[in-house]
């Protein structure tokens, strides 16, 4: 990460990295989305790295997002859980969500927390959200409050601000375009605003804890993967802290 990525990430939460996937990348993983239906795909869109193949099963340590993860989750971070969004026009999205405040599943001893010592940063359940469609200004979809995963009055939220039934200068949609990939922690306050393109929306979510926990109730069943690397095995490995080994071999 450069200085400024990681400045903007610890003064809003979250972050757009352009360009991850190239153009080839995001039309193949489009032509199997539109080869099986998206809308047939919903059912199980909460296994996208185990069951859509190889194409998707290689986002889970993705070269260009691995560097990003060790740097916010440290050198143990596991991929807790990942599915799709596909949003056609009209369609609504979910209220604004997640912060530090302890009002989400979990209480205040959940997994949505930022922290900051020393010059290094860690966060606990955090998103890449890989973008296979343009999500311009206005468009809807992911949509968030830039520094809310500091805020310490989140309760205050107002009930018509947190269902985008009124507008408020501090909820931004940012823009992405197919192939980037924007980054946030769970602990930043964010939702989905429905969908006004004409185009469908089209997003990968890869959901990532450290080492030591996790969101789901569920872990990986490797049988599924078929052919994986030894750092994507570790990656998929269940939480646990003694022995754990780093995600980056260091023999």
């Amino acid at each position: 990460m450069t200085g400024e990525e990681k400045f903007q990430v610890d003064l809003q939460g979250y972050l757009v990295i352009k360009n991850v996937l190239t153009e080839d990348e995001v039309a193949e993983m489009n032509a199997f989305i539109d080869r099986e239906s998206s809308n047939s795909l919903r059912g199980h869109g909460d296994r996208v790295s185990s069951l859509w193949g190889e194409p998707f099963k290689s986002l889970i340590d993705h070269p260009k997002i691995l560097p990003y993860l060790l740097e916010l989750l440290g050198p143990h971070v596991r991929l807790d859980h990942d599915y799709a969004i596909f949003m056609d026009e009209g369609q609504q999205g979910s209220r604004l969500h997640g912060g530090e405040d302890g009002g989400g599943p979990g209480g205040p001893e959940a997994d949505h927390w930022y922290k900051y010592r020393d010059g290094v940063m860690r966060n606990g359940l955090s998103v890449m959200s890989y973008n296979l469609a343009d999500a311009p200004e206005g468009a809807g979809g992911f949509a968030c409050i830039p520094g809310s995963h500091k805020s310490n009055f989140l309760q205050e939220l107002p009930s018509d601000v947190r269902h985008f039934e009124r507008p408020a200068h501090y909820v931004v949609q940012p823009a992405v375009e197919a192939g980037d990939v924007l980054f946030f922690t769970e602990a930043l306050v964010h939702g989905t605003m429905p969908w006004r393109a004409k185009h469908q929306r089209r997003s990968l979510l890869y959901k990532y804890s450290p080492g030591h926990s996790a969101w789901s109730a569920e872990y990986h069943d490797l049988s599924e993967y078929g052919e994986l690397t030894e750092q994507q095995k570790r990656m998929l490995l269940a939480p646990s802290i003694g022995n754990r080994p780093r995600v980056i071999d260091e023999n």
